[in-house]
């Protein structure tokens, strides 16, 4: 395992937002990174049409947080450059046993997802022609599903809605008392 010691423990801090409560540490063969604790995830990054592929958390979760602290900052500290901060997260995956499809499209989620974060763009044009590549071959994997689920998903959230004008939605407290 390439974190020590291998275990995760969060708290919640919003919906979809977790704080990392201890250290989370990765050590590769010429490498070492140690997200401290206190640092906010989101876990994986997943929009929501592809949740049926690729979950907010899985055998990725450890790699996907390290990529998040990468991103900010490993990038900013001169530590990584975007795109190592990328392929460290293939690389992290592959040693965490998650399949090599899925790794690999997480990987061109992720490129894709440099384009759209100024800190992130530099050096996404010599990692392209791998991105489009596997694009184009996970298409046929991917699409048509999305396809199925994408007017779901917008037909949910219209009735979401006009449930919500008759009759809103209240945060329930939770209250222990000894």
């Amino acid at each position: 395992m390439p974190f020590e010691p291998g275990t995760l423990v969060v708290r919640r801090v919003g919906p979809n937002t977790w704080a990392l409560v201890e250290e989370l540490v990765y050590r590769g063969r010429r490498q070492r990174f140690v997200v401290p604790a206190g640092f906010r995830t989101d876990f994986a990054s997943v929009p929501r049409v592809v949740t049926w592929l690729v979950p907010r958390f899985g055998a990725y979760t450890l790699a996907a947080i390290l990529h998040d602290w990468l991103c900010g900052e490993g990038i900013r500290s001169g530590a990584v450059s975007p795109p190592e901060a990328d392929g460290i997260f293939r690389r992290v995956m592959r040693e965490s046993g998650v399949p090599v499809l899925l790794r690999w499209m997480m990987w061109a989620g992720v490129r894709w997802g440099a384009l759209t974060d100024e800190e992130r763009r530099p050096g996404w044009l010599v990692s392209a022609p791998a991105v489009l590549t596997i694009s184009v071959l996970a298409a046929p994997l991917v699409v048509p599903p999305v396809v199925a689920i994408a007017p779901g998903l917008v037909v949910y959230a219209v009735a979401e809605w006009l449930v919500s004008l008759v009759a809103p939605t209240r945060r329930a407290e939770l209250v222990l008392t000894t």
